[in-house]
């Protein structure tokens, strides 16, 4: 049975959860594991796969057992969705087994550091339909409800508590997300990923996005994120008070400040200053202290995610 999906902890109060960092880079870069379309549920069957996310997810969930902190396991599954899972292989019932695993998985680790102090609240991982960093071939809303209409009914099906949309990046492909979960009563957070100018890749401005999707929703997400840019690419939209930056409780940044293009055509991993982003971070939170979930995302590793919890709580003390 979900623990918290009638009553998310990260809505309660401003109490910090972290996440994890950027997963695929990671297992990529660091690991030297080939993720064929960057698809790292498919580590589930293979001989030593499960052992390799196991002992990922376990470091960031010790620390933030360890600093007394709420935390979101984010599972596996940004790619595991019908378009991406067949470019590897994975038909309808693969996608679903595999998508059942990965909540098992973050089980493990809620039963394990759950607490309190400490509450560990499970998201079933959703990514788009087409690249995350460029528009292909649009869906409208109801195309995009019914895409994603699938992947949404299995994790409602398990222990999540709920789901994220990650790296959304047009307003229409929300917008059937956001339906699909209210059609499957499962609570949804959507992130949308913007450029270097804190728009959207479709050229909208992120204000517009997320008050289109609010407008249009019988049931409105959660919360909204933002993740997969660096926060110098949308720090200015903070600290202005205006009503629609509340509804943002989350950030999973970049550690590059690269733009997307620049990023996609990179031979290397640019993996930033994690001192640095720990002191962005704490800043963007002194500007909306309502933005209490706060990870990592591309070329993040654990010592990014680290530098966060330090910097975030320091600051929170001097508060």
């Amino acid at each position: 049975m979900a623990r918290y999906r009638n009553a998310l902890p990260q809505l309660t109060d401003d109490r910090l959860f972290t996440t994890d960092g950027g997963l695929e880079t990671t297992l990529i870069f660091h690991q030297g594991i080939e993720l064929p379309a960057f698809a790292a549920f498919d580590l589930f069957w293979r001989p030593d796969g499960l052992a390799r996310l196991r002992a990922y997810y376990d470091r960031y969930a010790a620390l933030a057992h360890a600093r007394r902190l709420g935390f979101i396991l984010e599972s596996p599954t940004w790619r595991a969705n019908r378009d991406w899972g067949a470019q590897i292989g994975y038909d309808a019932a693969a996608l679903a087994s595999s998508n059942r695993a990965a909540i098992e998985l973050m089980c493990e680790f809620r039963d394990r550091y759950d607490g309190p102090e400490t509450p560990m609240v499970i998201s079933g991982d959703i990514g788009p339909r087409g690249d995350g960093y460029q528009i292909g071939q649009k869906m409208s809303a109801d195309e995009a409800a019914d895409y994603h209409g699938e992947q949404i009914r299995t994790f409602a099906a398990t222990e999540a508590d709920f789901v994220s949309a990650m790296t959304i990046n047009y307003v229409e492909e929300a917008i059937g997300l956001v339906r699909a979960a209210a059609d499957a009563e499962m609570p949804i957070v959507i992130s949308f990923t913007v450029e270097t100018d804190g728009r959207l890749p479709s050229g909208q401005e992120l204000r517009d996005a997320i008050e289109t999707v609010e407008g249009t929703a019988s049931v409105a997400p959660v919360y909204f994120m933002i993740n997969c840019a660096h926060p110098t690419h949308f720090e200015r939209l903070f600290g202005t008070g205006e009503a629609w930056t509340k509804r943002i409780k989350g950030i999973r940044a970049n550690a590059s400040k690269r733009s997307h293009a620049e990023l996609d055509n990179a031979p290397d991993l640019d993996d930033g200053d994690p001192a640095e982003l720990g002191r962005q971070f704490a800043a963007l939170r002194r500007a909306c202290p309502g933005l209490n979930v706060l990870g990592g995302c591309c070329g993040t590793d654990f010592r990014h995610v680290q530098a966060i919890c330090f910097a975030c709580q320091a600051a929170d003390l001097a508060a």
